[in-house]
């Protein structure tokens, strides 16, 4: 059962049993009897759990970056918030959308369930990648560079920090991008070869690439992300962990996602 689920469950179950309480046992309980312990721990947890749900559903949700895909824009070990009402208000477990709010621009960091199920019983993965192509978009890849619309993505080569060195490929290349209005950093590796192609993007659906682009499992080889499997739109690390650096990595504490 996902966390979804099993919060909306919980906030059933011990709101039913306040309200019983309220309608029922506690008009004919003595004023100095004590109430059942199952309803007072129902009556303390039934407002904390609604508000998470709340909260997760419909405002912001935690995440964690498990791997390099997203490289140098999001690091392993990055603990991020996904704004949920970027791309409109969806209900949870049903993920029924109820109100239109937005839709995702080029270049925008998105969160979506993992589009590919062997079998509809197959649990939700959640993958994070940057948006490259919009419905009705034609996509290419060639030689590390994006085109849309027969048009290629402005590049720019960058010197690379230091602090990229142990999670960088050893001969990658750093270059900005230009998507859109956003202007971020991609990693490349200028002697490796990977899936090269075009593609037009169908209505309803996303294009979407990481930008640790020979290191990341994307729209490339899986094809594109349906609007239904959007989670929302990633717009801050709120936390940061390195074992290899002792611990909370303090410089990307509250780094917004570009």
């Amino acid at each position: 059962m996902s966390f979804p689920a099993i919060m909306v469950l919980l906030v059933a179950v011990t709101g039913l049993i306040w309200l019983i309480d309220k309608l029922f046992w506690a008009p004919g309980r003595d004023n100095d009897a004590k109430e059942p312990v199952v309803v007072e721990y129902a009556r303390s947890f039934f407002p904390i759990i609604l508000l998470v749900l709340v909260i997760r559903s419909f405002i912001a949700e935690p995440f964690r970056i498990p791997s390099s895909s997203m490289v140098p824009t999001l690091h392993i070990g990055d603990f991020i918030l996904v704004n949920k009402f970027s791309y409109g208000i969806r209900l949870p477990v049903l993920n029924t959308k109820i109100l239109e709010t937005g839709e995702p621009e080029r270049g925008d960091v998105v969160v979506f369930r993992y589009p590919v199920k062997k079998n509809k019983s197959d649990p939700d993965i959640d993958y994070i990648k940057r948006v490259v192509g919009l419905p009705g978009d034609k996509v290419g890849y060639f030689n590390k560079t994006i085109y849309i619309n027969g048009e290629p993505v402005a590049q720019e080569p960058q010197e690379k920090p230091e602090s990229m060195i142990n999670i960088s490929a050893p001969g990658s290349e750093l270059r900005s991008e230009q998507l859109g209005e956003h202007n971020h950093l991609i990693v490349v590796e200028p002697g490796v070869k990977r899936v090269e192609g075009e593609t037009v993007v169908p209505e309803g659906h996303y294009f979407v690439m990481g930008d640790n682009r020979d290191n990341s499992n994307d729209s490339r080889y899986w094809g594109t992300v349906p609007e239904e499997n959007l989670v929302g739109k990633a717009f801050l690390v709120w936390m940061s962990w390195d074992w290899n650096e002792g611990g909370i990595v303090w410089n990307r504490l509250g780094q917004s996602i570009e």
